[in-house]
């Protein structure tokens, strides 16, 4: 079981309201991602389910079970925090075991959970090492299973990638979806990675100043985002929002197209423009354009290599299917 629960849950700094009453069910088993940029009240958010921080109003339940004033150790949930937080004099067997001697566990039942996460997380032939002999990626590992053998309701995860290299977060990306997929156990997992929520989650929950914008699986908010703030933080490169006249034509103050969805041409098109920047990435290549006309820039999305060059003449086309329509309030317009 694990089922989180948030009901008109509140948090205020002093006068200061940092999230708003906010609802959101967890359903058993889901990997659900909060996304959001800096200050979006994220991992406040998580802080309160943990119970390291304290709600100023609204309950929380765990299991149907209201776990408002319960104490975190007491909520069956286990953290893993951006910092490794290991001890450098104990081997990764006594790292890992450390939340079990604290509940004198017996050593047998210790042996078993920690053998059995030590093989999940494949640290078995890292066991006897100490924090300092390992990578940032098998440290990170070593905080998991410290959490795994808690077998709790409920895996939190605060930004645990953010002090990795890029080739490692990738990799770490990859275990620990896999360790979802495993363990079928509920995770939540704070990032302000708008990619590692799209290739992670069940369902992404996007913050803006501690309030929810939207709630979905990422293709749902790929394809239909609510709001204009929602268009413009999911997707990389982030959607073109165009306005004035180009909008008008499509009865919206602003329209949205994914880079992805605009055809290039060197001949002929809807609207012309010059190359800037291009950045080529082999299997895809961004093209930035400007002086099209519109009050925007406009980048594209081609697959794989194209042959044009900075200050290079080009025609774009948007798939008109594909159009996002906004209102002057920024919400969706239905098709």
């Amino acid at each position: 079981m694990g089922k989180i629960t948030l009901d008109k849950v509140t948090k205020r700094f002093g006068d200061v309201e940092v999230i708003p009453p906010l609802d959101l069910t967890i359903d058993e088993g889901e990997f659900v991602v909060f996304v959001g940029p800096s200050g979006c009240g994220k991992s406040t958010l998580l802080r309160l389910i943990a119970g390291l921080e304290d709600v100023s109003g609204g309950q929380i339940r765990i299991n149907g079970e209201d776990a408002t004033l319960t104490p975190p150790a007491k909520r069956g949930l286990a953290m893993v925090f951006q910092s490794y937080a290991l001890y450098p004099h104990m081997s990764v067997r006594k790292n890992i075991a450390f939340p079990l001697r604290m509940a004198d566990m017996d050593q047998a039942e210790q042996d078993r959970r920690i053998d059995n996460a030590a093989k999940i997380l494949n640290l078995t032939d890292y066991i006897d090492r100490r924090p300092g002999q390992l990578s940032g990626g098998q440290r990170q590992r070593v905080a998991i299973g410290r959490a795994i053998v808690r077998e709790p309701v409920a895996f939190l995860f605060d930004e645990p990638l953010s002090n990795l290299d890029a080739a490692l977060r990738v990799g770490m990306h990859h275990e620990i979806t896999e360790l979802h997929a495993r363990l079928k156990t509920t995770m939540i997992y704070v990032t302000h990675d708008q990619v590692e929520a799209m290739t992670m989650a069940d369902k992404i929950v996007v913050l803006r100043a501690g309030n929810i914008e939207q709630v979905g699986s990422p293709l749902e908010l790929y394809r239909a985002p609510c709001n204009l703030f929602v268009a413009g933080f999911i997707g990389s490169p982030k959607m073109n929002l165009l306005t004035g006249e180009v909008a008008k034509l499509h009865d919206a103050t602003t329209i949205g197209i994914r880079p992805e969805h605009i055809a290039v041409s060197t001949t002929e098109g809807m609207w012309k423009g010059r190359v800037g920047v291009t950045e080529h990435l082999g299997s895809d290549t961004f093209l930035y354009v400007h002086d099209t006309g519109l009050a925007e820039d406009i980048t594209v999305r081609v697959s794989g290599e194209v042959d044009v060059k900075y200050g290079d003449t080009i025609y774009l086309t948007p798939d008109t299917h594909q159009l996002h329509r906004f209102d002057q309030a920024g919400r969706r317009i239905s098709n």
